[in-house]
């Protein structure tokens, strides 16, 4: 055969595939294991420690009482009549019983939903049902909300804060006898565990299915291994102050804190004082973060450096830091390493974190989320060609691993468009990487909205909207925001004649929806752009923002 010519073998390297991987090395992880046994692995160092602290009641589970507290969930659950395959809805803020039944769910094989109790009963409904749960655990402020669906459904409810009427106390539920371990067997590795909904990339709320091999992956390329991303140890008590219904707080503080033995302290809302006594009283060493918090605490003169001393690790992820804020709150917490993580709830859900966390850290810049996680792949692909980019190259983010989800429920469409043949799970989100190996994120290809790290999906309000009778057509995208990173705003055509208000409009959707997917400003407009199949032209509604003309009819008064 004749040789290459040189010229063809440029073209071949130009065209292959660019897969970062993280700085520190892969390490051997077990995912042929259950979640519990895995976050359970190290009992008979921690057994009489301290596990769960609830911050408002003061009352402490040792790692003895969480594990056999999740026993009697579990025999509780299938007492309901919960077994293998099905799904338990978790709609609770932060308490110790979202433990407990969450892993009792785990358990028997099922799977837990989470979903924020302040949604609104349309929301709920709408989750519970896609996601077919069989038993729903919620508290009195979210009862009257499930009990008319649950009756007509024949679904139980259970409460974590007294006995209700319609309602199982959650007393009554771990009464029993504790499940016996023998009674897991038969639970795979990828059975689906936690089911989260995400609107991923575009389109309304999916669940996303997360197995015990995914999330005892993401714990452990966290936590695990000689020089771990993250170094919490069983000395830490971690603050658990973001929600538990979303995955940042059930994985990185929840299940990683239960891996390395450490004490999980609870807090149910946020407020200043109340996190500076919590701070002080238990001694955090670790507090996981998002920027609106952060924001809180840098700008209140309620919290000096001494109330966070004891603080030495700061995670913040959800949404993005700048160096403005991130030097006015170091100021707050000088002993603290603090750095920036980047994940999504169907990546499992971290792909990144800031090896300033490692045992033998590395110096990170400034707005860097990091370098991908161990014993994963992470490439930057042109969103356009799908062609594989090189270093310092902007492009479509995709990461490859056993952390990731295996798909969404019963949706194999959103599930294909998400994750190619090759395995590859496509973030929607637009970023390099840089000559250190390390990932900024500088857009966003997907349409969902961040408010304070909560997603809002614009198909989900533009659904809502188009059930107005008054409303013709309608389309929203969000702005940035100071305070809460961004606002959902809705472009809306009336209907002919039809003499609708901002105000009408912002009150028709504030009553089916959770605070923040409330709709910030309303434009009127003669009509939406749109592609030629019909798919909103975002980009040219946030152009027409951009260039200060939002409005090409003039609103009715």
């Amino acid at each position: 055969m004749g040789s290459v010519p040189e010229e063809s073998v440029a073209a071949a390297t130009v065209a292959a595939e660019t897969v970062f991987r993280s700085k520190l090395p892969d390490i051997e992880i077990n995912n042929e294991q259950t979640l519990q046994s895995y976050c359970f692995a190290k009992m008979s160092e921690v057994a009489s420690r301290p596990c769960i602290i609830d911050g408002q009641t003061g009352a402490s589970y040792t790692y003895t009482e969480v594990e056999s507290l999740t026993r009697r969930a579990a025999a509780g659950l299938r007492r309901m009549g919960v077994c293998k395959g099905d799904v338990v809805m978790n709609l609770l803020r932060n308490c110790p019983e979202f433990a407990f039944s969450f892993l009792g769910a785990a358990r028997l094989g099922a799977a837990t939903t989470t979903a924020n109790p302040f949604y609104t009963p349309h929301e709920i409904h709408r989750q519970a049902e896609a996601a077919g749960a069989k038993v729903i655990v919620t508290e009195a402020c979210a009862v009257e909300k499930v009990l008319e669906f649950a009756a007509g459904r024949g679904v139980p409810v259970v409460t974590v804060d007294g006995k209700r009427d319609g309602c199982v106390d959650f007393a009554e539920l771990i009464a029993g006898e504790a499940l016996p371990e023998a009674e897991e067997a038969g639970i795979l590795p990828d059975d689906v565990v936690a089911l989260p909904y995400s609107s991923g990339t575009t389109g309304l709320p999916k669940g996303v299915m997360l197995t015990h091999r995914s999330l005892v992956t993401s714990v452990a390329q966290l936590v695990d291994g000689p020089n771990p991303n993250v170094c919490f140890n069983k000395d830490d008590a971690l603050l658990c102050l973001l929600p538990l219904f979303h995955i940042y707080s059930l994985h990185t503080v929840l299940l990683a804190g239960l891996r390395v033995g450490a004490a999980i302290v609870i807090m149910r809302k946020f407020d200043v004082g109340a996190l500076v006594d919590l701070v002080r009283a238990h001694r955090i060493t670790i507090a996981p973060f998002v920027p609106p918090i952060v924001v809180e605490i840098a700008k209140s003169d309620r919290v000096t450096a001494h109330d966070l001393a004891s603080i030495r690790m700061v995670l913040s992820g959800a949404a993005p830091m700048g160096k403005d804020l991130q030097d006015a709150f170091m100021a707050k917490i000088p002993n603290a390493v603090l750095g920036q993580g980047y994940g999504m709830t169907e990546a499992g859900p971290v792909l990144a974190m800031c090896l300033a966390f490692a045992k033998e850290p590395f110096k990170v810049k400034s707005g860097s989320c990091g370098t991908v996680v161990r014993n994963a792949e992470l490439k930057v692909v042109d969103p356009d060609t799908g062609a594989s980019l090189g270093r310092n190259q902007p492009g479509e983010i995709c990461v490859r691993g056993k952390q990731i989800m295996i798909g969404y429920l019963n949706d194999p469409e959103s599930t294909k468009n998400t994750i190619d043949k090759d395995g590859w799970l496509h973030t929607g989100d637009i970023g390099l990487v840089d000559d250190d190996d390390e990932i900024f994120i500088v857009d966003r290809l997907k349409e969902i909205i961040k408010y304070k790290g909560f997603q809002v999906a614009p198909a989900e309000l533009e659904a809502l909207l188009l059930t107005n009778p008054e409303v013709k057509d309608a389309a929203v995208v969000g702005v940035k925001d100071d305070l809460c990173g961004e606002v959902p705003v809705a472009f809306i055509k009336r209907i002919e004649g039809s003499e609708i208000t901002e105000n009408e409009i912002k009150q028709f959707v504030s009553k089916e929806v959770v605070f923040y997917k409330r709709i910030n400003k309303v434009y009127f407009t003669d009509s939406i752009p749109k592609n030629p199949s019909g798919k909103i032209l975002r980009k040219d509604l946030r152009a027409r923002l951009a260039a200060g003309i939002p409005e090409v009819a003039a609103p009715r008064s």
